[in-house]
């Protein structure tokens, strides 16, 4: 009995947590038909936020794929001095709050900042631009390929990379053809939480955009300005929008999740 009451306990908890409030977005959304969704999602204002996201996305997602399999190789494969840094530092992003994030991007390329000085007097503004945005969103996703990364090549080991070095092969033809095919699932599943932390990102990236509606707005950060200007259907319709692709992504993840699984239990053989 008690753990039919905890089983549907946890189910009702998740339910008032997560579901009934994503429904009732859902249903203010729809409330008034599917033509004010329309509108709101293909206004000026909505297309410009969506683009924005993605091109920010666009640029920091491969910027963190390129880091964290390259940083993790050699986290799982080399000796590095300070390790205990070098992890502590890859972790910042979990343990520090987005604000602060901001904040510190927001210093460094101020026009009083350390680098804000040389850019601004070169005439490259970065702070309150779209680069500004995606330096901070960079930061926030930088370590979820490294962790899904590292665990997988300290599981597999190395004995493939001994086999291939044996046979002539050097260090990147046995990365490219070894090492990056069993780590791959991996790669996808940290890219796929890095795509979702990129999307998703607010905090930091509301210290260090201008915030002018049509040109400097993500889609959670326009989503935050219709609710404080009471456009309540664009609000609904873009916490709709962004509700459907973590969607998408959670079905990606959970379709990933088994393959990078049954990977790290088999090795290369997947």
């Amino acid at each position: 009995m008690s753990k039919f009451v905890l089983r549907y306990g946890v189910l009702g908890y998740l339910a008032l947590l997560l579901v009934l409030p994503v429904g009732m977005v859902g249903y203010r959304t729809f409330e008034h038909g599917a033509g004010p969704v329309w509108d709101a999602l293909s206004s000026h204002d909505a297309v410009s936020a969506l683009k924005l996201s993605l091109l920010v996305t666009l640029i920091a997602v491969p910027i963190n794929i390129v880091f964290g399999v390259f940083t993790g190789w050699l986290l799982a494969r080399r000796e590095m001095p300070l390790r205990w840094l070098v992890d502590a530092l890859i972790n910042l992003p979990f343990a520090m709050s987005p604000v602060v994030v901001g904040l510190a991007v927001f210093v460094l390329y101020s026009r009083t900042g350390w680098i804000g000085t040389y850019l601004f007097a070169h005439g490259i503004p970065v702070l309150f631009t779209w680069k500004a945005m995606t330096i901070a969103t960079v930061f926030v996703s930088l370590p979820f390929v490294v962790r899904e990364v590292v665990p997988v090549l300290e599981e597999i080991g190395t004995e493939q990379e001994q086999a291939a070095a044996v046979l002539g092969a050097s260090q990147l033809q046995a990365f490219f053809r070894v090492t990056l095919p069993a780590i791959r699932w991996a790669v996808v599943y940290g890219t796929i939480l890095t795509v979702a932390r990129s999307l998703g990102e607010y905090g930091a990236v509301n210290i260090v955009s201008s915030n002018i509606v049509g040109q400097s707005l993500t889609l959670p950060l326009y989503v935050n300005n219709r609710v404080g200007q009471l456009d309540t259907t664009a609000a609904y319709s873009a916490g709709l929008l962004l509700a459907v692709i973590s969607l998408l992504i959670l079905v990606g993840m959970t379709a990933f999740s088994s393959r990078r699984i049954r990977q790290t239990q088999t090795g290369v053989s997947g």
